[in-house]
């Protein structure tokens, strides 16, 4: 910089010309820096913001703060929570998407299967903080039916359909992986709910506390190396069937088009997380209100509501 400096003020002295020295820095200094961040800052929030029509919910997002703090109808409350989060977890979806594409297939399948679940994992997180146990556990059942039943059943619907005049093929290897690992998810949850139903344990509590947390760091042992498996197995069969010809797949398809840069997509994931658990506490203070009501039948509202949420 100093050397450009040095040349450009000696060329406008050979030319016989005199410009100031702050002058001539300041020049130097690019004018379009704080223009174009604003810009693009603009650009990027006309993106994300304006182009979802699903984004016309977002409103219910203020709203309910602004009821919390005035009223007490913590239906209202409950229902403007959940409205007020769905876009967002929408848009959640599509800034990990966005940086995926930067990534590459394996890490962004990754990031997309993490911050999927990010909406239910902080709505969990503050009903286990708030000590509602019963929420959490219709969260992670309402989470277990829509995945295993619902979206691989819309899948197998829309690939039906979509190529109706072909075979749709699945990778082997990406299925023994991810049936194993739902096999240990299951074995789990079922472990534990057989050994207090069945009144078989030997210390009462005790042992079914014991299983539970020895599962579950199993399954997070488990995930760590998958991830590892995922990220490191560069040269393995399993990694290389992203490459592989897909018969299913239309050679013509055009690749995912690039709206927001990498660190906008990183920006975005923090601000919508937050914003998420925000949203989040408010909804889960609802239902706590309500998981004192003397109405069996509204609680029960509550829960299925709760788990069609998830």
């Amino acid at each position: 910089m100093m050397e450009n400096h040095q040349i450009e003020m000696g060329a406008l002295k050979a030319n016989g010309l005199d410009v100031p020295n702050g002058v001539l820095r300041s020049s130097m200094i690019p004018s379009w820096s704080l223009h174009t961040t604003v810009k693009r800052v603009l650009q990027s929030i006309r993106t994300v913001i304006f182009t979802s029509k699903l984004n016309l919910l977002m409103p219910f997002g203020p709203a309910t703060i602004v009821l919390y703090y005035t009223t007490n109808w913590h239906g209202v409350i409950f229902l403007f929570s959940m409205l007020g989060i769905t876009p967002l977890a929408e848009r959640l979806g599509y800034a990990t998407e966005q940086l995926a594409i930067y990534t590459g297939p394996t890490l962004g399948g990754l990031l997309n299967a993490t911050f999927g679940n990010a909406t239910e994992m902080i709505i969990a997180i503050y009903a286990l903080k708030n000590g509602m146990i019963r929420v959490v556990q219709q969260s992670l059942l309402g989470s277990i039916l829509s995945n295993m039943l619902l979206v691989v059943g819309c899948a197998f619907f829309a690939g039906g359909i979509i190529h109706r005049n072909k075979d749709q093929v699945f990778s082997k290897a990406t299925a023994v992986v991810n049936s194993g690992l739902l096999l240990m998810a299951v074995m789990g949850l079922m472990f534990p709910a057989v050994l207090h139903f069945t009144k078989s344990e030997i210390q009462q509590g005790a042992s079914e506390l014991a299983l539970s947390r020895f599962s579950s760091c199993i399954m997070l042992v488990a995930y760590a190396s998958y991830l590892y498996f995922q990220l490191s197995a560069r040269n393995s069969n399993y990694s290389q069937i992203g490459s592989e010809e897909v018969p299913n797949e239309d050679a013509t398809e055009e690749d995912e088009e690039v709206e927001i840069s990498m660190w906008e997509a990183i920006a975005w994931l923090a601000v919508l997380t937050i914003w998420i658990s925000v949203l989040s506490e408010y909804l889960v203070n609802a239902i706590e209100v309500f998981s004192f009501s003397p109405s069996r039948k509204r609680k029960q509202n509550y829960q299925f509501f709760f788990i069609c949420y998830n």
